[in-house]
């Protein structure tokens, strides 16, 4: 049964595939907390959002990778439930692993794997005790895959694909709906884009959305990414490598 959502916490809100995600859910009438670093950019577009579809919007500027700051967010999930949270923030840093310095990698894995699984933590309770609610993480198509030059980032993604599945097994039948969002390449700012392996961020918010309200554990959205997730489970492994590092090096040469 479908499920719509009456209020919903975002992270990663102030651009990209999460601001999409707090436009799309005020277009359909969800009150929001939106939570970013950058407080201006949240501001305005909770001044917008009210406006525009005469939604409440609370703002919280918060640096999730901040233990401080993460405490203040999973206390508001505990103390003031949402019926939906959108696990949206995350970080990737690219290039060759030994390049990259390991404080990057680390944070990283705080991030997008620590803090989903301490906000999931803090908000699967209240949800369940109700009957009633979802998470949606926000996933990638590269937890698919081999990941050579975003190593760290690929295994994050895998892992929140597989939590997500996980959680989602063990809350079915409880009115409470779990979804990983596996996206592709997508466009962080708004608009059309004519290359066929792009996707809109807009397009993913909304596929994400109807994924989580359906119950779906899965979400691959973009028909190009739908048959692609075929191969990706039958090829051998190290043709996978193979063409993945092909890609990789192809994209440092051009760089």
């Amino acid at each position: 049964m479908r499920q719509a959502f009456r209020t919903a916490l975002v992270t990663g809100a102030s651009s990209g595939i999460g601001e999409s995600f707090a436009r799309e859910l005020a277009a359909r009438g969800a009150d929001l907390v939106v939570v970013a670093r950058r407080a201006d950019r949240l501001d305005a577009l909770a001044r917008e959002l009210v406006e525009t579809y005469r939604v409440a919007v609370e703002v919280i500027a918060a640096d999730l990778t901040d233990p401080g700051d993460r405490d203040e967010v999973e206390r508001r999930l505990r103390n003031e439930p949402v019926e939906l949270l959108v696990n949206n923030a995350g970080y990737g840093a690219f290039g060759a692993f030994a390049d990259i310095p390991i404080d990057d990698q680390l944070r990283e894995i705080e991030l997008n794997v620590n803090t989903l699984v301490r906000l999931a933590h803090a908000a699967l309770p209240g949800m369940l005790a109700r009957g009633r609610g979802g998470v949606l993480n926000v996933a990638s198509m590269s937890g698919f895959a081999p990941s050579p030059g975003s190593a760290t980032y690929g295994a994050t993604k895998a892992y929140v694909a597989s939590f997500s599945e996980s959680l989602h097994a063990e809350v079915v039948g409880r009115g409470v709906h779990v979804t990983a969002l596996c996206p592709g390449f997508t466009r962080t700012e708004s608009g059309h884009d004519p290359h066929p392996l792009w996707l809109r961020r807009e397009d993913v918010a909304r596929a994400g959305l109807d994924a989580v309200e359906s119950g779906r554990a899965l979400c691959v959205p973009g028909v190009q990414y739908k048959a692609a997730m075929p191969a990706l489970k039958v090829l051998p492994r190290p043709l996978l490598r193979a063409a993945a590092n092909r890609l990789w090096k192809q994209a440092a040469d051009s760089q």
